[in-house]
Parts: C-alpha cells; structure tokens; sequence
C-alpha cells in the first residue's frame, strides 16, 4: 500500500494481515481524494472503521491538519499506529481502539468537532446510516462537514438525517463513493 499525493507521496506503508480489513484500492482512493482534492486542507479528520488507515494517512499527506483514526481490530490499531509514526505523523494523529460507537460519545464528550469523515466500515454492515445519525447526534460534524463514504455499489447506503445532502456516487468495480454533505441550517429549518 502506498501514498498518492501529498507530502508523503509515493512512500509505502504496511496494511494488517488476515480478512478482517478491505484496503482501499489506490484507483478508489485517488477517486475519493479527487472529489474533495480543493476541500482538504487543514482539515480535522475522523477515520472511523480505520482498517489499515489508508484514508486518513491520505488526508494527512494531502494536508488534513489532525486526524483520529477509530478501529476495533487489536491488530489494525498496532499496524495504523506503526504507519502513523513510519510517515511522520504521530502529531497530527490520534490512534483510537474500541468500537465506533462507543467512541463517538467520548470524542463528543471532549467538544471535538470534524470536517472531514472517511467512512468505510464492513460493506454489509448497516453502520452506514447508523454512523452518519449518530455523529449528527452527538455533534460532531462542522457546518459544511464532508463525509466519504465506500461502499458496495449494489448496496447504498440509506440515510434518512435530515441535515445531510447526498451528492454523486462514483462507481469503482464493486465499490463506490458517495460524497455526503453536512449542513447545519438543514437541520434548524426542518
């Protein structure tokens, strides 16, 4: 697995052994980076269902100013935090193990707040909705906040957040991207 673009560019990083993790194809990850490539800079990022953490290390090469990722794999969160300090990023990033969402709660609890959500947890689970509805919730999510979301193209993900506006899916092969647009003033109109 390797870097795109950005500061680290071209520099290769290890992703976690065994089936438990999907890493983002370089063709799906350059996609992804390029509907957002104006949007990036200084950006608080959160990764959540980090896997290898090859979406956050993007952003962070690509000028995101912090990043925390979230996983639940022992082996995942060692593999990020190895790859986090191989890139020099240790810090702008925070490294974070447990599940979703029982982490949400505490990054609310500390008033954190985020421009950018990589989103890419297993494709057939339905974390999809459930983790956009929760970072409504809780507060998370800047005015104007962008969410990335991969998933299986012959499964969209369905959102029913009021405050939230879906833009364009890309097709990849199986995979896709759909961008997703978090706005305050939706939600206060309703």
């Amino acid at each position: 697995m390797r870097i795109i673009a950005g500061s680290a560019r071209g520099r290769r990083f290890d992703a976690p052994e065994g089936r438990n993790t999907r890493p983002t194809l370089d063709r799906v990850k350059e996609a992804m980076f390029g509907m957002i490539q104006f949007d990036i800079e200084n950006t608080q990022v959160l990764d959540l269902f980090s896997g290898s953490g090859s979406l956050g290390l993007e952003a962070l090469s690509r000028g995101g100013a912090h990043c925390v990722f979230c996983d639940s794999d022992k082996k995942s969160i060692q593999v990020i935090k190895h790859n986090v300090e191989a890139l020099g990023f240790g810090g702008r990033s925070e490294v974070l193990f447990g599940d979703a969402f029982a982490l949400l709660p505490l990054l609310s609890a500390e008033k954190r707040r985020f421009s950018l959500v990589l989103l890419d947890p297993p494709y057939e689970s339905d974390f999809y909705s459930r983790a956009v509805n929760e970072l409504v919730r809780l507060n998370l999510l800047e005015d104007g906040c962008i969410i990335l979301a991969e998933h299986a193209f012959k499964r969209p993900p369905q959102f029913n957040c009021p405050n939230i506006s879906c833009g364009k899916t890309h097709k990849y092969g199986d995979a896709a991207v759909t961008k997703i647009i978090y706005s305050e003033q939706r939600e206060e109109q309703s």
